[in-house]
């Protein structure tokens, strides 16, 4: 049966029923498939069917960002030192590094960490100068490192240390102010004590051992001579007492994970803006302490306020002082007789700190401590008014001695530290730096010792252990560690380790060149005895200067806040 058309309509085909609501449903689905899609792609939910369409996954490109950055902040350890780039005309033509690594390490010395000593009464995280061994990474390259700084991928941070645990919200993290974010949280607040100088440097080296690494040869030399600094010591005038080589001038110190800045005048300065820095103990305490005049005189002549109690250099800028004060023992000294001891002969009361050091404490804002080789010297030894031990004096054989001279070395470190950090009045810094290791070879400083002819750092196979310096380094370790324990003030304590380190600078001495006197013997004799030499003490300019380098970084670290340092 055949159907018509509608009146008035054109003639066309006629189709089943069924057919047409087939074409309607169909319809009807496919745009409903249309309306859904879009809504698809306009939510999150349709991300995969975004990057179908756009070529792009948000979500990889999200990943990618993230890694970089992080990659960025551990890989870039800059610091405000010049960066070298070895394979150039105007850096150093070669370098020969000194690896401290592996065997040169003290056998039997006590493993400290002293941020697990540290009291909680700090206020701050404390920075740990431990002898604790860390994983050494591998040191990335100084030339990209530059490349990265003029391309603008490593940011401009604070005169601190780009801490690489910033991305996961840890770190201290120390911004530019012209760029800091002001709608951020209250840890702007918390950093809202920080110097206008933190926004000069860039550098991570978070992580970083100072006093593990190696010496390299850097041909841009120290920044003072023997001829612009007036007030070096004779004896450690090495070029002005006609020293021909100047090679032990040269060579600094290279932390395995990182870099310790060149130092600073300008910076320390300002650092230490209206504080007062101490150096106390021995004649390497006056020794460093010159270095840190010499250092600091290339940027401004001081004023001398000394006296005959204390010598006294006053920095007017900022006004800075640095002081020197001499105990060769750190301990309570007597002269009159006690016991079978006579008058005359030194009595160190090892358990009693130096009393006319103990009044000026309270005035320091950060100290440095020396001591050690006194108590190769005449003494005797008294604890509670009884006398235990002697050093080049035991009249009585058949008595037995309690305290030996490198017991007695550790009992006052911890004497005069216990003193410090129990003060009611002290809450400065105190570092002490470890034993200063000499380098008399084929005897002692009076028995024929001699360095005559160094003149470039030990290797690490060619270093000998030094029993004596071994001892004394382990014994000092033991007293600081005894006295951080008993820490009750809110002063800080930190062990600056430099005895590794410097037991491969032989070279760094000077010798048989203590005089200008023109007609000194220099060289062994026809018999092979060397000439009269001090093998103890440090050229200047030399490497005495390193350890200012570490006395900055270690000031620096804790005046900022340093919160993640493993130094």
């Amino acid at each position: 049966m055949s159907l018509g058309s509608p009146k008035g309509f054109p003639t066309m085909a006629a189709f089943p029923r069924s057919l047409v609501s087939i074409a309607i449903s169909v319809g009807g689905l496919a745009l409903f498939l249309i309306i859904a899609s879009c809504l698809l792609v306009q939510s999150p939910l349709g991300t995969t069917v975004q990057s179908y369409f756009y070529g792009v996954d948000s979500s990889k490109k999200l990943e990618i960002s993230v890694s970089s950055s992080n990659q960025t902040n551990y890989d870039s350890p800059l610091s405000n030192v010049d960066v070298i780039d070895k394979n150039s005309s105007s850096g150093p033509n070669f370098e020969v590094p000194v690896s401290l690594n592996g065997s040169s390490a003290v056998k039997n010395r006590d493993m400290i960490d002293t941020n697990s000593l540290t009291t909680k009464s700090d206020s701050q995280p404390p920075m740990s100068d431990s002898l604790v061994d860390q994983p050494v990474p591998q040191v990335p390259s100084v030339v990209r490192q530059e490349e990265e700084v003029k391309t603008g991928s490593i940011a401009s941070h604070g005169i601190g240390d780009i801490d690489s645990s910033n991305n996961s919200g840890n770190g201290d993290s120390r911004m530019d102010d012209n760029n800091r974010d002001t709608s951020s949280d209250s840890t702007l607040e918390a950093e809202s004590s920080i110097p206008p100088l933190a926004s000069n440097t860039s550098k991570t080296d978070s992580g970083c051992h100072l006093y593990h690494g190696s010496w390299f040869y850097d041909s841009l030399g120290p920044t003072y001579t023997n001829n612009t600094c007036p007030v070096i010591t004779q004896m450690q005038n090495c070029q002005g007492n006609g020293r021909p080589d100047k090679e032990y001038e040269n060579w600094r110190w290279k932390p395995f994970q990182c870099d310790l800045p060149r130092f600073d005048a300008k910076k320390f300065l300002e650092l230490m803006r209206g504080k007062t820095l101490a150096f106390i103990g021995d004649s390497v305490a006056r020794n460093q302490m010159e270095s840190m005049l010499c250092l600091l005189w290339q940027v401004e002549v001081p004023k001398n306020r000394g006296n005959r109690k204390m010598q006294r250099w006053f920095f007017r800028s900022t006004s800075v002082m640095i002081v020197r004060i001499w105990s060769s023992w750190l301990v309570r000294q007597t002269s009159g007789p006690l016991d079978f001891a006579p008058e005359g002969v030194v009595k160190l009361h090892l358990d009693a700190p130096d009393d006319d050091l103990m009044k000026y404490i309270p005035d320091f804002d950060v100290i440095v401590f020396s001591s050690g080789h006194w108590f190769a010297k005449a003494s005797v030894y008294v604890i509670n008014n009884e006398i235990v031990g002697g050093q080049l004096w035991w009249p009585d054989k058949s008595r037995s001695m309690k305290v030996n001279n490198i017991e007695a070395f550790g009992i006052s470190v911890e004497t005069i530290l216990t003193a410090l950090v129990t003060h009611p009045n002290y809450t400065g810094l105190a570092i002490v730096r470890s034993f200063s290791p000499d380098h008399y070879e084929g005897g002692a400083w009076n028995t024929g010792g001699s360095c005559t002819g160094k003149v470039r750092p030990l290797s690490v196979d060619e270093l000998v252990e030094n029993g004596f310096t071994e001892i004394m380094h382990k014994e000092q370790v033991t007293g600081f560690e005894r006295a951080i324990r008993k820490m009750t003030n809110r002063s800080k304590l930190k062990l600056m380790d430099i005895t590794e380190a410097f037991a491969y600078r032989h070279d760094g001495h000077p010798g048989p060149y203590r005089s200008p006197d023109p007609n000194k013997i220099t060289k062994r004799g026809p018999d092979g005895k060397p000439p009269p030499q001090d093998c103890l003490h440090w050229c200047m300019p030399g490497p005495v200067d390193t350890w200012n380098e570490l006395v900055l970084e270690i000031i620096r670290r804790e005046f900022l806040g340093k919160q993640s340092s493993s130094a």
